[in-house]
């Protein structure tokens, strides 16, 4: 029998915009870039030839408008894999079911989502400044294990290895890691032959799973030593950042195509930062919004 999303699961707002992101179907494009901050929304939408909608709710930011001839939606996350959980669901929510029958349409949308982030460099060949395009994303936060569909989906040689590797097997206190392809077509397009290709771990936090020491000491304080040194098929991890692993999982999931682009703005190798990079991350939306 064909699936009815009661009110409690699928929440829909009096104005007919869905609960967190307050976006109507009719708002959304095919084209999404999404921006952890709020405040890089309006960088991108300086791009756009004319807007049709501006919509705020909590950190979440959504402009929709015209780049030349493509129809684009750019939206803010806010920081985490929790908050991508919120925005991929909420978005497939607006494209594939009808709001009034709170049922499946016939004919699914696919979107194209390309995440334009900040992240911190894992190698001396990434940085500061690097424009880095995911190939694979490792999750640390364990969100796609809550779905069906995981293992169908995942690189389970490469879990396994890495799991190996970091010394994690029969640990019962990390969640269990998941790799995912980003999409193959929009890596070609977006990345093309001028972007790092890497492999990304999205990490479910700033400091202590990224390695970082202030007040806390460390569960494995060779943990990035480990990471760095890596191998997996010719391949090595080439950054952190906090979202790419449930953009692709989920997008895979859903049947839509998702990919992560980063800039550099901390070397780990190096030790180095800019705070500065706000003034540059313009150039990397440029570059997306021509490609995407």
């Amino acid at each position: 029998m064909e699936t009815f999303f009661p009110e409690s699961e699928l929440i829909i707002n009096p104005d007919g915009s869905v609960f967190h992101l307050h976006l109507r179907p009719e708002q959304l494009a095919d084209k999404v870039i999404l921006v952890g901050d709020p405040g890089r929304v309006g960088l991108v939408a300086a791009h756009f030839s004319e807007t049709e909608c501006d919509v705020e709710s909590r950190e979440f930011h959504t402009v929709t408008g015209r780049f030349g001839n493509k129809r684009i939606t750019v939206l803010s996350t806010g920081i985490g894999c929790d908050n991508i959980d919120i925005v991929l669901n909420e978005l497939d929510a607006l494209a594939n079911i009808d709001f009034v029958t709170r049922r499946v349409k016939p004919a699914l949308r696919r979107l194209d989502i390309v995440r334009i982030g900040t992240c911190g460099g894992l190698q001396p060949h990434c940085p500061v400044g690097t424009f880095v395009a995911s190939q694979k994303s490792l999750g640390f936060d364990g969100l796609l294990n809550f779905y069906a569909g995981r293992n169908e989906v995942c690189d389970l040689d490469f879990e396994q290895k890495f799991i190996e590797a970091m010394g994690w097997i029969g640990s019962q206190c990390i969640a269990h890691p998941y790799c995912i392809d980003n999409d193959a077509e929009l890596l070609e397009r977006i990345g093309r032959d001028d972007m790092v290709r890497g492999m990304t771990i999205a990490c479910g936090g700033f400091f202590g799973p990224q390695g970082r020491k202030l007040r806390l000491p460390l569960a494995d304080p060779q943990q990035n030593e480990k990471i760095m040194a890596f191998r997996y098929k010719d391949l090595c991890f080439t950054n952190f950042e906090m979202e790419s692993s449930a953009v692709a999982g989920l997008s895979r999931l859903m049947g839509h195509r998702g990919l992560t682009v980063c800039m550099v703005i901390a070397n780990r190798v190096a030790g180095k930062a800019d705070t500065g990079y706000k003034n540059s991350i313009d150039t990397l939306i440029s570059t997306v919004l021509d490609r995407i």
